[in-house]
């Protein structure tokens, strides 16, 4: 029998007879890789296993544990989840289904908008575990548009799907593809997928939402099914773990708990007031920051909350950005927009003088409120808000300084972020898309390599991004990992080539020469709002104690004691520690819990002993009571541990 020859990822080769697929190139490797292949790539491109192989192919197995393997299980899962649902409810309809970060989700009208509740995920999760137990083969078939319409003239979304890629991207003689497992069940798809149903089942229904088809608000609301899926039973419940984990740290829930802030309905959607104890935090941020900025060089600036509607016309929001801003409003002479930005002010700012290259670079600095437009149904507390305040920064520079300043960008951002606790950056080249960008090819270049090279220079690993970046200029994402290995995408260096065209900003040369500046976005916290909601959830609530909004709470352990307790008091302010006094107006017991539950760093106890012998009893956050502490050791040690945390 005739053999082929083909190419594995290690540059060495394997013979096999004509006709061989994918899974029994992974078998003739071994039987350890066949049971854990999922897929294939054949000459870059992903295909099931029962794809036969050609001379010469490039072949590579993909198994379930790595990023692509897990996108296919997912991606069948997702297919299980539909057959279960169109089983349990016959005469239901779905729409689409695809893997997304860490599990999948489908869509689907239920007949009598009935409601998919807690209980009914648990019966369709019955049902695809029978499915897996089954083993049904996944069956990959080709048809054509107008058969395609009749497989699926029962769903009205495939339909959809099937005639706007029909209208746009293919006509009747192009092939459509579909995969049919089980009895019956068939599904639009271009696959590929895992060999059988068996291979899957590490997975979890999480919850429902509803769903708008196609993200429209003016068509159907559908009902979204998410799930989670996994290779192993191990991934699954490590995942389940910390999602049990994330939950606890809420900042929604924990913002409340703790007294820090709240969302009243009366303000509407996306707005927040901050108590007491949340300012005091926000105020130690930002005082924070400010002092940085202050010693990098930075000049404050202030602008207003709105503006004309022909500023944001000259710098192209209202052409690009005017879903995200909110409605004008009519003033005397002309429309008035709250502002989504600060930086076209800060275009104005620059522009109102003369500028020389010895000028240069200029950083405006300002804690800028802003307003955007963000759908209902994309809010999330503080992470998706619509009034925030940005720690903004627009630095002017000459093309010759870009490098250096950018070098300046990465320390100073890299510190602030340190002294909030974070230690573990990530950070992303974004690059130019040639057919959605402004600017001369040279310029791109130059300032592309002022960020690589800033990058290297820094010893800093970093992912390139290719096509990736605004259309304005390249930028470099920094993300962070929290305390349960979380990423956020926090800050951002962002070069712009756009507006100082759009504002015609100049510096005078060396040579008298006038030139245009090149002008950098920096976005630190990214806001104020985010960044605190982030800090919630990465201290679980126990801030530090340079951060804590109350660092000690003093009790006594009596009525006769509070006397004591109120000189601690005033010991502890003198150097300017912020303290908390708890009456003994109930057992020391209750109140200690009571305390404890506000995750204040330290508790301070005082009874009888202590007031003989001038000490206290020190409780602190997470460690052993400790007995007869002078209150001058006890102020030395809260100072260290202060100033060897900032």
């Amino acid at each position: 029998m005739p053999e082929i020859t083909v190419i594995l990822p290690d540059g060495s080769k394997r013979t096999l007879q004509e006709g061989s697929t994918a899974a029994d190139l992974a078998m003739d490797i071994g039987s350890n890789l066949a049971k854990a292949a999922i897929i294939a790539e054949i000459n870059g491109t992903e295909v099931d296993l029962l794809t036969p192989l050609e001379n010469g192919s490039s072949v590579n197995i993909i198994t379930g544990d790595s990023e692509q393997g897990l996108e296919t299980l997912r991606h069948s899962t997702a297919h299980v989840l539909a057959q279960a649902v169109l089983d349990i409810y016959p005469e239901a309809t779905f729409a689409i289904g695809p893997p997304i970060e860490n599990g999948f989700y489908y869509d689907f009208a239920i007949p009598n908008d009935e409601a998919i509740k807690e209980e009914t995920l648990e019966k369709i999760e019955k049902k695809m575990k029978e499915i897996v137990e089954a083993d049904q083969t996944f069956i990959r078939g080709e048809t054509t548009v107008s058969e395609a319409l009749t497989m699926f003239s029962q769903h009205p979304y495939k339909c959809e799907i099937i005639e706007t890629a029909e209208a746009t991207e293919v006509d009747d003689d192009e092939i459509i593809s579909f995969y049919r497992n089980g009895d019956g069940f068939v599904d639009l798809c271009r696959g590929p997928h895992v060999p059988s149903t068996g291979k899957l089942g590490h997975f979890k229904l999480m919850s429902v939402a509803g769903a708008y088809w196609r993200g429209d608000e003016k068509k159907p609301m559908l009902q979204r099914i998410y799930g989670t899926a996994w290779a192993t039973k191990k991934q699954l419940k490590e995942h389940l773990e910390r999602l049990e984990e994330a939950a606890k740290r809420d900042h929604r829930k924990l913002a409340n708990e703790l007294d820090l802030l709240s969302f009243p309905s009366e303000l509407g959607g996306g707005l927040a007031v901050w108590h007491p104890k949340g300012s005091q935090v926000r105020k130690l941020m930002e005082d924070y920051s400010r002092q940085r900025h202050e010693d990098g060089g930075y000049e404050f600036v202030y602008t207003p909350h709105i503006a004309n509607a022909d500023l944001f016309k000259t710098s192209g929001h209202l052409d690009f950005y005017s879903e995200g801003m909110y409605p004008p409003m009519e003033m005397d002479n002309g429309e008035y927009y709250p502002k989504p930005m600060n930086c076209p002010m800060h275009c104005l700012i620059y522009r109102s003088g003369t500028k020389s290259y010895r000028d240069l670079p200029v950083r405006l600095f300002e804690l800028g409120t802003v307003y955007r437009y963000e759908r209902a149904g994309t809010l999330h507390g503080l992470m998706r808000i619509r009034g925030f305040t940005q720690d903004d920064a627009h630095i002017f520079t000459t093309e010759e300084g870009l490098a250096e300043e950018i070098g300046n960008l990465l320390e100073f951002v890299m510190s602030v972020l340190q002294a909030f606790g974070f230690k573990d950056f990530t950070f992303n080249l974004s690059t130019r898309n040639p057919e959605k960008s402004v600017g001369s090819n040279e310029i791109w270049d130059h300032a592309t390599r002022a960020l690589q090279e800033a990058l290297e220079s820094h010893g800093l690993p970093f992912s390139t991004k290719i096509g990736d970046a605004a259309f304005y200029g390249p930028k470099i994402d920094i993300d962070v990992a929290d305390a349960i290995g979380r990423s956020w995408q926090l800050s951002t260096i962002q070069l712009d080539f756009n507006l100082p065209e759009r504002f015609n900003l100049r510096y005078i040369n060396s040579a008298g020469e006038r030139k245009r500046p090149v002008m950098i976005h920096r976005a630190l916290m990214g806001s104020i709002e985010r960044f605190f909601g982030v800090l919630i959830e990465h201290y679980a609530g126990a801030f530090p104690s340079w951060l804590a909004p109350v660092q000690v709470s003093v009790l006594p352990v009596a009525e006769e004691h509070e006397e004591y307790a109120k000189e601690i008091i005033t010991e502890l302010e003198k150097e300017n520690f912020r303290v908390q006094f708890v009456r003994a107006d109930n057992p020391l017991g209750k109140r200690i819990r009571d305390v404890k539950t506000q995750k204040i760093p330290y508790v301070l106890v005082v009874g009888n002993e202590d007031v003989e012998a001038q000490t206290i009893g020190v409780n602190p956050r997470g460690g052993e009571v400790e007995r007869g502490i002078p209150i001058t050791d006890f102020i030395a040690r809260l100072t260290k541990e202060i100033n060897d945390q900032l």
